[in-house]
């Protein structure tokens, strides 16, 4: 994940207002529903020691984590994952999803790159110091390439974007010689390019194979193409000059919102089919849930509480780790907040539809997202749903955090 909360989908749905339902997919067998789409393991913290901090730019630094052996396969991670942090910052329990930006088989290392007014990303980049204790929680996230296929990769990141596409191309060129990564990485100057020396490393090791194009939109280059941002109409000249668009298996995207969706766009002009398009954001919007709606704000009151008209209120049954609790919640306030006063341990994050950490498998009823940048068509077609987005629609309605 990128050094800011990312989120990542092959073919996100990031629109409003999409209803999903129990018996979303197309099998009656919920099992078989979501065998496709179900992780692994269900993500875990546990607290683990900073083992080295490095700067890597004047506002960004890399923190590599120490991992016990016990833990060792818990931590083991795919290229393009992310994790979780949570600590207790200035009194408040802060929570950032940060991509690990190391190789398949390296060490546990996130890069931040500190945010105005972040509480978290301050701390990291300012005061962690090697010895203190975070509570990380184990690999997440379906940003990631399948190893030892060969395939043409193209990838285009700016800022921070670059921490999960660091991993990615290591991993990819690593596993096989036939494929090829081309990486396309956006910055304001040269002063800001993270893991420079390690980019330049791995040009050097896989001559022929890794094409790597700096664009510095604060910083005059010799070629023009190479100043600016990366936008639709700069994207597409590279690419002519590069590659062979298609011909390319996979397009990985990370960075803003409004680069992401500019590449989106112009790849659906060059008709790159959807399921080779993969992506993650740092975050979308300045305030992402926080923001009124009137949709989602009927009836609020001075004191914070509702007043609901009868029928918009649902009872709402959360399932985590094996224990139900079932709580009546109103109709225009999403699950996870409502269901925290009762449930603190449930999962989550950025809380704005972006890193994904709260997915949940609706198993009775019916919600209504708000918006979604994180799951793919695959995971809404089996019935998940991010639960920081998702209000009920039903008398009643579970989610299932286990599945």
């Amino acid at each position: 994940m990128p050094a800011a909360s990312p989120a990542s989908a092959a073919s996100p749905a990031a629109a409003t207002g999409s209803a999903v339902s129990a018996g979303s997919a197309a099998s009656a067998d919920p099992a078989a529903s979501t065998e496709a789409v179900r992780p692994a393991r269900r993500p875990t913290f546990h607290s683990l020691r900073i083992e080295r901090v490095e700067r890597l730019c004047e506002d960004a630094v890399a923190v590599t984590f120490e991992v016990p052996e016990g833990l060792a396969a818990a931590y083991a991670f795919r290229p393009g994952q992310t994790l979780t942090l949570r600590k207790v910052v200035d009194g408040t329990d802060e929570r950032r999803s940060y991509s690990i930006c190391a190789p398949v088989g390296g060490p546990l290392r996130i890069a931040v790159r500190e945010v105005p007014g972040g509480l978290f990303s301050r701390w990291l980049v300012r005061e962690a110091r090697p010895g203190e204790e975070v509570e990380v929680l184990t690999p997440s996230g379906l940003f990631t390439p399948e190893l030892g296929v060969p395939a043409d990769h193209v990838l285009l990141a700016a800022g921070s974007g670059i921490t999960p596409m660091l991993s990615i191309a290591a991993s990819v060129l690593a596993a096989d010689r036939r494929s090829t990564v081309t990486l396309l990485y956006g910055n304001r100057r040269s002063d800001t390019v993270m893991f420079a020396d390690e980019l330049a490393d791995l040009k050097d090791r896989y001559l022929g194979r890794f094409q790597l194009v700096h664009v510095l939109s604060r910083e005059t280059r010799d070629a023009e193409l190479l100043s600016g941002r990366l936008d639709p109409e700069r994207v597409r000249a590279l690419l002519t000059a590069l590659v062979d668009v298609g011909g390319v298996g996979h397009w990985w995207l990370c960075g803003p919102f409004g680069m992401v969706a500019g590449a989106k766009e112009l790849l659906a002009e060059l008709e790159v089919p959807g399921e080779r398009v993969h992506q993650e954001l740092f975050h979308a919007e300045d305030e992402p849930l926080a923001e009124r709606d009137e949709d989602w704000d009927r009836g609020d009151r001075a004191d914070g509480g509702t007043e609901d008209a009868p029928g918009e209120r649902s009872e709402v049954t959360v399932v985590l780790d094996g224990r139900g609790s079932t709580l009546t919640l109103p109709r225009d306030r999403s699950i996870l907040d409502g269901a925290q006063r009762s449930r603190p341990d449930l999962p989550f994050a950025c809380k704005g539809g972006v890193c994904g950490t709260c997915r949940a498998l609706v198993t009775e009823g019916e919600v209504e997202m708000r918006r979604n940048f994180a799951l793919e068509e695959k995971e809404l077609a089996a019935g998940y749903v991010l639960t920081c987005q998702a209000r009920p629609l039903t008398d009643r309605v579970t989610v299932d955090y286990d599945r």
